[in-house]
C-alpha cells in the first residue's frame, strides 16, 4: 500500500484506492480481517480520523463491513463491486472523454479502434 503525499488527491481516498487494489490482487481475502485504522495511521504517520474516513468509505460502499470490537472485514462479493465501479469510472473518465476527443478531431470510430490495437493506419 502506497499513499503520495504530494497528490492533490486527498489521502483517505488513496488509502481508499489501496486497500481496493489489495483486495483486486488477493493480499485481502473476501471475509477476512484487514489492519486497523489505528495501524493503518501509525505505519503511514496519517491522522487515525484520516485512517477512519478512507476505512469507512468502503464500508459505506459494502466493500468492508465491521464486526464490533473485533475491526473490519472484506464483504462478500466486494472483489466484484470493486471491478464493476471501477469499470464504470474507466468508462466515464477515459472512454467517454476519448469518443468526445475523437469527435473533435474528426476521427472515426474505427479509426480510435485501430489506435488502440495500435494500427494506426489511416
Amino acid at each position: 500500500m502506497l499513499l503520495n503525499f504530494e497528490s492533490e488527491k486527498p489521502i483517505y481516498l488513496q488509502l481508499a484506492e489501496a486497500i481496493e487494489d489489495d483486495i483486486l490482487r488477493g493480499i485481502f481475502e473476501e471475509e477476512q480481517q484487514i489492519i486497523s485504522t489505528t495501524e493503518i495511521s501509525v505505519n503511514f504517520k496519517i491522522n487515525p480520523a484520516t485512517a477512519g474516513k478512507g476505512v469507512n468509505l468502503l464500508v459505506d460502499e459494502g466493500i468492508l463491513y465491521k464486526k464490533r470490537g473485533v475491526g473490519m472485514f472484506v464483504s462478500s462479493g466486494a472483489k466484484e463491486k470493486i471491478l464493476t465501479k471501477r469499470k464504470e469510472r474507466f468508462y466515464e473518465d477515459f472512454i467517454v472523454r476519448l469518443l468526445e476527443e475523437a469527435e473533435k478531431l474528426k476521427i472515426a470510430k474505427h479509426e480510435v479502434i485501430n489506435m488502440i490495437e495500435g494500427s494506426n493506419e489511416k
